[in-house]
């Protein structure tokens, strides 16, 4: 694809945009009945704003997801200390709780606007952006060409390739470098994430390692841990998390095979989309399993067979009662999910063999012996039968994997070194912003007080 015909095409999907634009309601509402948006915030999707504009220096971050939205967390919290106004935007209801739960009162929460040349307009005209960071794999053309418009400074942080990505975007590289040379730095997961964006146009990639590492343990509310331990009791536990559809059948199958020698096993099971909880539930009941569910507060008892964990921001609290962790979409599903909550929380580590989204972490963890692969149902049920028979053998692991993702940190600290040329100069700006009100009020009392001796 020569250059020509890439800005053709980006053209073409402008103005497709503009096309549909007024067609976009009943989709935005059949997304609401699911429970995929937030039905008295819909305007935000169409860049209208809920919040007036602070004055002063301006930063936008997009996470569109949880674990985006995790992930750059403590590159927020960082950031709220610089004295410059954050605006955030995610794209699920789910992110948007996860999220209001964690920023503070110097973050303002938006939805992000559609990637449509009105919409986002719309919402870079109120929002005035000083600079805009994006994490992981955030790349929304339109988006990207009105910010390059407006002489915006673009940074995608902790980014990511996957192969199927760059596959793709190999197939259309003047396609690529048209969208990724807007971009004013890139911050890459990994070496092969740096190397993926740098092949494919980006500017200028520095790989500073996982954002996600530097999350910290995450935590679960005590008096729920307490409750919940009391009802599992010592019963031996085994957690698969952030599964997706068609995994759950093989949580089940594992499930049976361990009952047969272990009779009070006890599986949690936390679905990577809590709202699928309900359809979870009914499929497996066919199959004659007994589920508690968190999201109805439904009691576990001694022939509860799955402790269904359908519930937002309670992953502390899952990984709290189970010392072996399967992680999902890496069985049938591909790209695995990230290993790290689970490791900060002493978990031993199974996962299947499609993990390419996260191929240097889990790398890491299989060669110190923090983690291990498994090819099917039978050999998971095997590895957890295994380590449950082997409490030494799981604090080995523990250790292991503690230890290597330990020596993986600092990329929190990598960022924000790297985004300083961009941020320097609107604390600069939000400081003297600052001493110029404290001035123009000082002025405004001394005024007022030679006003009130004159009279």
């Amino acid at each position: 694809m020569s250059n020509r015909w890439a800005h053709t095409t980006l053209r073409l999907y402008r103005g497709f945009g503009s096309v549909l634009y007024p067609f976009t309601g009943p989709f935005l509402r059949a997304r609401a009945r699911k429970g995929k948006e937030d039905r008295e915030r819909r305007g935000e999707r169409y860049g209208y704003a809920s919040w007036d504009r602070p004055s002063g220096p301006l930063v936008w971050l997009h996470a569109a997801s949880v674990g985006e939205s995790l992930a750059i967390m403590p590159l927020i919290k960082r950031m709220e200390g610089f004295g410059i106004n954050l605006v955030l935007t995610t794209g699920t209801v789910t992110s948007a709780s996860v999220a209001q739960d964690r920023i503070s009162s110097h973050t303002i929460h938006q939805y992000v606007p559609l990637d449509m040349k009105r919409a986002i307009n719309r919402f870079l005209d109120h929002w005035q952006p000083d600079l805009a960071i994006f994490a992981e794999s955030e790349i929304w053309p339109t988006t990207i060409q009105e910010l390059s418009n407006r002489n915006i400074p673009q940074v995608l942080v902790n980014a990511r390739m996957s192969d199927r990505s760059d596959k793709r975007w190999a197939k259309r590289p003047a396609l690529a470098k048209a969208i990724l040379g807007n971009l004013s730095l890139v911050l890459a997961q990994s070496k092969i994430d740096a190397e993926r964006f740098e092949k494919l146009g980006a500017p200028q990639v520095s790989c500073v390692g996982n954002l996600k590492i530097d999350v910290g343990v995450p935590q679960g509310d005590s008096d729920s841990q307490k409750i919940i331990a009391q009802m599992v009791g010592d019963r031996p536990t085994w957690a698969a998390i952030s599964t997706h559809k068609g995994e759950e059948d093989s949580v089940a199958a594992v499930h049976g095979i361990l009952k047969q020698s272990i009779p009070d096993i006890l599986t949690i099971l936390v679905p990577r989309h809590p709202e699928r909880g309900a359809e979870i539930t009914q499929h497996l009941a066919k199959s004659g399993i007994k589920i508690a569910a968190r999201s109805a507060a439904e009691q576990i008892s001694k022939d509860t067979d799955i402790f269904l964990g359908d519930t937002i921001g309670e992953m502390g609290l899952y990984l709290g009662i189970t010392d072996v962790v399967f992680m999902g979409k890496s069985l049938k599903s591909e790209g695995g999910q990230n290993p790290i909550e689970p490791v900060m929380t002493r978990s031993a580590i199974l996962s299947g063999r499609y993990v390419q989204n996260f191929r240097d972490t889990y790398q890491a963890l299989i060669e110190n012996g923090g983690a291990r692969l498994v090819a099917d149902e039978k050999m998971l049920a095997d590895q957890v039968k295994r380590l449950l028979d082997s409490p030494d053998e799981i604090i080995a692991m523990q250790d292991a994997a503690l230890e290597t993702v330990r020596e993986m940190a600092g990329a929190l600290d990598r960022s924000i070194q790297a985004l300083e040329p961009y941020v320097m100069p609107l604390r600069v700006k939000a400081g003297l912003d600052r001493r110029s009100e404290r001035e123009n009020a000082e002025r405004a009392a001394r005024e007022t007080l030679r006003s009130d001796k004159r009279s």
